[in-house]
């Protein structure tokens, strides 16, 4: 799990439960993703409320996941 310690002392992850995030303070969880089958079950990763693309398609939601995992993490 990387942590980003910003300069105002904030801390940014994904959300894992490798640790107990609330021992670092009041947290505040917000969905940086939608990962979304479409109608003939291929996966999506939409990144807009993130400001990003909208990935996929995937034939698995791990795959789909990953993506977002990855994509979020670069950026």
């Amino acid at each position: 799990m990387e942590l980003v310690v910003q300069p105002d002392g904030a801390v940014r992850c994904i959300y894992d439960e490798a640790i107990n995030l609330s021992a670092l303070g009041q947290m505040q969880i917000r969905r940086g993703s939608h990962v979304e089958p479409d109608e003939g079950g291929r996966w999506f990763a939409d990144l807009a409320v993130s400001g990003g693309p909208c990935l996929g398609p995937f034939e698995r939601h791990s795959d789909a996941l990953a993506a977002e995992s990855r994509w979020l993490s670069e950026n």
